[in-house]
């Protein structure tokens, strides 16, 4: 059944329910970025419902089991025992949830190429349960325009439409485990959405758990995580690359640091190692590469850092030999 209600009387009511903690948030994906947030949310009083397809992490959460090591314990058993908290492999569960955020992987192909498989399967599987007035917020690391050429379109093959009868936000993670001095709560969160109804909606979901910083639209949002993760793969390899060549000169790289950061501007300290390590940073950069390729461009810097950082564990191991 239609409904009356406007988008915008529906917007303002989303934001109404989040600021009286009635909202519920679902969570697709229980990882290491879906996990902290749904506790996030769970902390900050709201109603939460996670899913994933993985029927043991399902289990596990059931029984108050925590899989993820750097998370709290004794607060997943806590949400297990609680009556605002449900998971479940069951996508139609969705339904009831006011607003439906997407963390799951974004991989690239063995031919390095972006593999959004994990979005459009999940896309597929939200869309005949989204209700009107109900927001969808990607976190997911990919490139820009991802939320308007590939999640929009499927999520629409539901009959509604983005932006007229539910809501359409991205918001980059910026999980970073083990870090024992940023947790989920510590880290602003960038929201984007491409007209002031969805972003006023999808505001007030992440203002619910951290500060925000609004920007202009999805593919604004979409830019931020890339450069960020960019930024770091590109000092990481020119650290590398001075690092071999101080050695050749008898100089040691630590000491160089060291030094270089003690000046209060203009510098950052960035370390050299074996490569990259974790999901992001080796992977992110080049779905800005693939994705410039369409508009004619080259990406040069991200190429030569990715090519000095896969170097790295061949130089370890021949300076070891």
């Amino acid at each position: 059944m239609k409904s009356d209600m406007s988008f915008q009387e529906h917007a303002q009511s989303f934001v109404g329910k989040a600021g009286d903690k009635t909202l519920k948030v679902g969570v697709v994906g229980l990882g290491y970025v879906g996990l902290p947030l749904i506790m996030a949310f769970h902390r900050a009083g709201l109603p939460v419902l996670g899913v994933d397809i993985d029927a043991g992490k399902i289990r596990k959460l059931r029984e108050g089991e925590n899989y993820i090591e750097h998370l709290d314990s004794d607060y997943v058993q806590e949400m297990a025992q609680s009556e605002r908290f449900s998971v479940t492999t069951d996508f139609s569960e969705l339904r009831s949830a006011d607003a439906i955020i997407i963390c799951v992987p974004t991989p690239l192909t063995k031919q390095r190429e972006p593999d959004l498989s994990f979005i459009e399967d999940t896309a597929r599987n939200i869309a005949p349960h989204i209700r009107r007035g109900a927001l969808v917020s990607l976190e997911s690391t990919t490139y820009p325009g991802t939320s308007e050429e590939l999640l929009i379109p499927i999520l629409e093959e539901s009959g509604l439409k983005a932006g007229a009868d539910f809501a359409v936000a991205y918001s980059p993670e910026r999980e970073d485990p083990g870090n024992i001095n940023f947790k989920t709560k510590d880290i602003p969160k960038v929201v984007g959405a491409n007209t002031p109804d969805e972003r006023d909606m999808a505001l007030a979901l992440y203002d619910a758990i951290v500060k925000t910083v609004p920007v202009a639209d999805l593919k604004t949002s979409e830019a931020v995580k890339l450069t960020e993760n960019i930024f770091r793969s590109v000092n990481i390899a020119l650290v590398n690359e001075l690092k071999l060549i101080y050695a050749r000169m008898g100089i040691d790289v630590w000491e160089v640091i060291e030094g270089a950061k003690t000046k209060p501007f203009g510098y950052m300290p960035f370390y050299p190692g074996p490569g990259l390590g974790g999901h992001c940073i080796p992977i992110d950069p080049f779905y800005l590469s693939w994705k410039a390729r369409e508009f004619g461009m080259s990406t040069r810097f991200i190429e030569l850092a990715g090519e000095i950082n896969r170097f790295m564990p061949e130089r370890v191991v021949m300076t070891l030999i």
